[in-house]
């Protein structure tokens, strides 16, 4: 009120302490990792230059991840279960981080992305996008995110089929016999271990996307336990 004076105002915040608008902090970290998904897909599709903007996005997000747990160190008071604000933290930064890691898997093995692989980061980014639209709900009508929180976790189940589609291709002889043929190397030898090299390298990328995939679902269970408790 006009005429409370600023001792009063503080008795008031005392007992009444301001909590935090996790909603916002949350939102804008779903933001950065929907942003990085859909940078991966470019990436797969054969613009490079996405990877330095990955990369980017990861450090913006670990700052935004640090003020948030900084920020609820602080709170007294939360909108939500404290463990489940954590939780949501922690989760959507580590799908951010495997965002950034695939381009680094990338560059240390000396692989250039295939179909597979664009295939794959296209479902992350629906379940990223999801996410993205179910937190946003959680502020101002929580019930409509359980159907985001299904989502997610129906990309997780999509990827998942991806990655075996993509192991089968991999292990048939056929494919790296042309390969071999088609080889520089000088030797037979060399041509052979050229080949079962890249089956290897090229599984443990699309292993890492899988996983990715997992790491989406586990935001997506959070999303969803908000959404039971606040609804």
């Amino acid at each position: 009120m006009s005429g409370s004076s600023p001792m009063a105002a503080k008795l008031l915040a005392n007992v009444y302490p301001r909590v935090p608008d996790f909603y916002t902090l949350i939102n804008e970290q779903c933001a950065l990792v929907s942003e990085a998904m859909e940078a991966l897909v470019e990436y797969m599709g054969g613009d490079q230059s996405k990877g330095a903007l990955i990369g980017d996005l990861e450090k913006k997000g670990t700052e935004v991840k640090n003020r948030s747990m900084y920020v609820l160190n602080k709170s007294f008071a939360t909108p939500m279960d404290r463990e489940d604000i954590y939780r949501a933290i922690t989760a959507i930064d580590t799908v951010l981080h495997y965002a950034n890691t695939t381009i680094q898997e990338i560059g240390f093995f000396k692989l250039s992305p295939d179909q597979h692989m664009l295939d794959m980061a296209r479902i992350l980014s629906e379940g990223t996008d999801a996410l993205k639209l179910g937190f946003a709900k959680l502020g101002t009508n929580p019930a409509m995110a359980e159907d985001d929180a299904l989502a997610v976790r129906k990309s997780e189940r999509n990827v998942e089929k991806a990655y075996r589609k993509a192991l089968s291709n991999l292990f048939q002889p056929e494919i790296h016999l042309e390969k071999i043929k088609l080889s520089k190397e000088a030797t037979v030898e060399g041509r052979v271990m050229g080949a079962v090299t890249e089956i290897f390298k090229r599984r443990e990328l699309y292993r890492h996307l899988s996983n990715a995939g997992d790491q989406i679902a586990k935001a997506g269970s959070v999303l969803h336990d908000i959404v039971v408790q606040v609804s």
